[in-house]
């Protein structure tokens, strides 16, 4: 059992930036992938940015440029440095774990942007 909490999130205005993490409760070193997934309000659950136990990366188009995901393996978190935030990034952020047998999602966090 993998239990994941996210920090981080707020209100920040457009152009701002925002730091969010991912706090496992247990070793990170073996999980397979990591991700930072969103949703907004009306719409689906979008993939933002992944991270492999390899350190291999993948980001949505839309974030490409403006967000960086890390994974800090003795701490068993994994980080989101959101940058140039726009409107449209507002959304409840999850973070996930995904191991060979299951898929794990913490409770979400709010990030708003707006002026």
């Amino acid at each position: 059992q993998v239990q994941l909490v996210e920090f981080g999130g707020g209100l920040v205005q457009p152009g701002g930036s925002l730091r969010l993490s991912c706090a496992a409760s247990v070793s990170i070193f073996s999980i397979n992938a990591m991700g930072w997934y969103r949703q907004a309000p009306g719409k689906q659950r979008e993939l933002v940015a992944a991270v492999t136990s390899g350190g291999s990366t993948n980001y949505a188009d839309s974030v490409k440029g403006r967000f960086t995901i890390s994974r800090d393996n003795a701490k068993n978190t994994v980080y989101l440095q959101m940058n140039s935030l726009k409107p449209e990034d507002t959304a409840v952020y999850y973070c996930n774990a995904v191991t060979t047998i299951v898929v794990y999602w913490g409770q979400g966090t709010q990030v708003t942007v707006s002026s």
